[in-house]
């Protein structure tokens, strides 16, 4: 079992879940919350604690298929068109997370999660994504060095202004062309409109623009649940 491997690690001189969470990049508390099974394991903390403890994790036939098939996913915050908030550079809150299906195709990658708000991809073929979704991502700063951009793609765009102290996410379909890449909303309400980037993700306005998720699932809750 994994957590018992790591419980036992700690036990040696030295190491301590303080360590542990520093050495991971992650708060101390989400350490607690594992070792009381209240946090799910990610499978690439699995190669950095058994760096840290020195001492091998159990074999992979030890696996749990939950550990394997499972990760956790990082809920970043509110994907909501033309809607800018103000960026708390000293939020220091423990991030939420849920437990999603891995991504099959780059299984290191960190997953994250964004609720939307408005209608700016209601009409999106073949599943619209509506108010009260959450949608999956992966993160493209993990996989950029193997995925083009290409058409079709739904992502979640990052805008930013005033300095980066102002930013929006948004969902949109990226449409590619020649001398630039436009970012859609697929919605039936006029006062959406493309992002448009030419030939770079720098707009001249000082606005950045950059994809931060390419979106792979879509989750909802029906009512009553």
């Amino acid at each position: 079992m994994y957590l018992d491997w790591i419980r036992e690690g700690l036990k040696q001189p030295g190491k301590t879940q303080v360590g542990l969470a520093a050495h991971l990049g992650i708060a101390h508390p989400q350490i607690t919350q594992l070792l009381k099974g209240k946090r799910g394991l990610k499978v690439p903390e699995i190669p950095k604690i058994a760096e840290y403890l020195g001492t091998q994790p159990p074999q992979s036939s030890d696996i749990s298929p939950s550990v394997a098939k499972w990760v956790q996913a990082r809920r970043v915050g509110i994907v909501a068109a033309g809607l800018f908030r103000e960026v708390d550079e000293f939020d220091q809150s423990e991030p939420e997370e849920i437990t999603v299906p891995r991504d099959e195709n780059f299984p290191s990658a960190r997953q994250l999660t964004f609720e939307v708000e408005g209608d700016s991809m209601n009409e999106l073929r073949p599943r619209p994504i509506l108010p009260g979704d959450t949608v999956v991502a992966t993160a493209y700063e993990d996989i950029a060095h193997r995925v083009v951009l290409r058409d079709g793609m739904v992502v979640v765009v990052q805008r930013t202004r005033d300095g980066g102290h102002m930013r929006e996410w948004s969902v949109k379909q990226i449409e590619i062309y020649e001398d630039r890449t436009e970012f859609h909303p697929r919605s039936n309400n006029p006062k959406h409109k493309p992002i448009v980037v030419q030939r770079q993700f720098d707009t001249d306005d000082g606005v950045s623009v950059e994809v931060i998720g390419i979106v792979r699932m879509v989750l909802n809750t029906m009512p009553g649940f």
